[in-house]
């Protein structure tokens, strides 16, 4: 299993990376680490597009899911099977959203040993491929400032503002609390706001740990996720829009 991943995935993003590097003009580890990220990112498009387009059906339906355990509040067997008719009318996944994250750990598995290795360690470059020009090390300063190999406060903030970006789109408006069962969905709400709140300032704990590069690589997938996001969105909204302009 672990030969299967070095050959799917670590071996093929080291040799990207290096490539890139080798192709930069100056070498630097920093421009070298964005377009191997824009480059998985590319890669990775239709699985997150997917994952995104489920979480936004998700929130568009909280108005008519709030409504079904308000009206069987008290028959969680109604309940549950009013939500699946409404998932299959609507022909929405609660899960699909899950499984695109799922395929995709084992790049960002994939990464954090390439960032690890690669720039603190030169043996790792021995998996260079034949037909990649293999340099001597891997110059872990960027910009000829940071040095990307040890944490970086500055990187760290950055992923945790972009981290909270991306998460504040997803908010969805918590219900009256004079409703029936807006008693659940007001603490479930709160749970949402928190995690808005706690998954940024993972990121920042997380960042203060890990290499730079990882974490600049966490950073630049955040705001590619992030305007990926807002676009599927508003291409949302804009249809929406025009398809009750056109019924009226």
């Amino acid at each position: 299993m672990a030969e299967l991943f070095q050959n799917i995935f670590y071996q093929p993003i080291l040799n990207l990376l290096v490539f890139f590097y080798n192709v930069i003009p100056g070498h630097d580890i920093g421009l070298a680490i964005v377009l191997l990220t824009v480059l998985i990112r590319a890669i990775l498009y239709p699985l997150n597009h997917k994952s995104i387009a489920s979480q936004k059906a998700l929130r568009d339906l909280q108005p008519k899911i709030d409504e079904i355990k308000k009206k069987y509040a008290d028959n969680k067997q109604e309940q549950g099977k009013a939500m699946m008719d409404l998932y299959k009318s609507e022909n929405v996944n609660p899960f699909s959203s899950c499984l695109p994250l799922l395929i995709q750990f084992p790049f960002l598995i994939a990464v954090f040993y390439v960032f690890r290795d690669g720039l603190t360690n030169n043996k790792a470059l021995d998996l260079v491929y034949s037909f990649v020009a293999k340099p001597e090390a891997l110059n872990p300063t960027t910009l000829g400032l940071l040095d990307l190999s040890k944490p970086n406060l500055v990187l760290a903030i950055l992923a945790g503002l972009a981290q909270f970006w991306q998460a504040k789109m997803m908010v969805t408006k918590r219900p009256p609390q004079n409703t029936p069962g807006a008693k659940d969905e007001d603490m479930m709400a709160i749970m949402n706001k928190q995690m808005i709140y706690f998954m940024p300032a993972l990121t920042v704990v997380i960042g203060l740990t890990f290499p730079g590069g990882l974490t600049l690589y966490w950073l630049i997938t955040t705001v590619l996720t992030g305007l990926q996001q807002l676009y599927i969105f508003k291409k949302a909204a804009s249809y929406q829009s025009n398809t009750n302009i056109q019924i009226n």
